[in-house]
This record gives structure tokens, sequence and C-alpha cells, in this order.
């Protein structure tokens, strides 16, 4: 008998792998050809083409949000919502916890991963939405370009700060989320990277 196999669990199902990583993939992209600190390079490329990757990488964070949303409700155990969205008090004493190193380990999300989910998918549902919106009223494409196409200069300002603000606010939350992973990695001695790709973790 394989022991390795019987002291593992499936936790993650294929759908929320899959999500997570093109989520990762469409994320970078979309930021990469229009964030701020890679101005040089798009300097060197294509405008054009730059602009059809970012806008189809937020097509498809858009269907990954509506997926997600979802999948949430009706998903695997450890995918829906309330498996691991938890009062802000649990969260919070969960951290405290965490902060001294006597944080319980949790099979599925711990409070302040699924915390941190839900932060992160608002503030992408945020970044899509005012995407959408831009792209409709500076470019009188997409969606919603027959609501805004004719947007007054300060309508689009308002919405390029709104953009680019949770932009970054979510390459913040990103690296909030990684230090988390490596902090409970080292705390509980098991690889949550890597049960991110397998979907199992020890039992």
């Amino acid at each position: 008998m394989n022991t390795a196999n019987t002291s593992e669990v499936v936790v993650w199902d294929p759908l929320v792998r899959l999500f997570h990583w093109v989520l990762v993939a469409a994320f970078c992209a979309a930021y990469l050809t229009e964030g701020e600190p890679f101005e040089a390079i798009q300097d060197q490329l294509d405008g054009a083409w730059l602009q059809s990757v970012h806008v189809w990488a937020g097509y498809t964070i858009a269907g990954l949000l509506l997926f997600r949303l979802v999948w949430g409700f009706v998903g695997p155990r450890h995918a829906r919502f309330d498996d691991f969205v938890r009062d802000p008090r649990v969260t919070f004493a969960y951290v405290k916890q965490v902060l001294l190193l006597r944080a319980p380990r949790h099979l599925g999300h711990n409070p302040a991963g699924g915390a941190m989910i839900v932060i992160l998918l608002l503030s992408l549902t945020v970044i899509t939405a005012s995407g959408l919106a831009l792209y409709g009223a500076d470019k009188g494409l997409g969606p919603l370009a027959g609501l805004l196409a004719d947007a007054g200069d300060s309508t689009i300002h308002t919405l390029e700060e709104v953009h680019e603000f949770f932009a970054n606010f979510t390459l913040l939350l990103v690296a909030g989320h990684l230090l988390g992973v490596i902090w409970e990695s080292l705390l509980h001695r098991e690889n949550l990277a890597l049960a991110m790709f397998t979907g199992r973790k020890r039992a």
C-alpha cells in the first residue's frame, strides 16, 4: 500500500486550482501591459498589441470572477464561501495566534486566508468594473461603450485613478498573500503552494 496516498487527502478541486493559476497569469498580463513601473518596456513594444493583451486579460479576469462566485456556492466543500469566510473577530484572533506561532492548522483555507480571498476578489471586481467602464468611456469600445461613450474628461480621469489605485492595491494584497503562504508553510511544515498544484494536503 502507498502510505503517501493514505496520508494525504484531496482539498482543492481541479477547477479551483485552474481558476487560481489562470487568474495569476491573467493579472500579471494585465498589470505588465499597463502598469506604470513597466512603461520603459511598453515603449519598446507595439502599443496596440499591448492594449489588446490588456483588454483580453481583463475579460479573462471578469469571466474567472463570475465562475468563482458561482463555484463559491455550488462547488466542493473547501471551495465554498461558507467553508472559509469567518467573522472578523475570528479572523483577528487567528492572526494573533499566527504571530504567536500558535495558530492551528486548517485543512482548507484558514480564517486569515479566507479574508484575504474575499478582499482580493472584491478588489479584482473593482478593477474589472472600472476597466470596462474606462474602455467604454475612453475608447468607445467594450460592453459599456453605449452607456459611457459620451463621458467627459473628468469621468475618464476618475475611472483611470480608480483603476490604477486598485491595480496597485491588488498587487500589495498579492504580496501579503504570498507572505502568508510562506509563513503558514513554515509554521505547519507543509508546502501550500505545491498543494495548489496537486490539490492534495496532509490529512
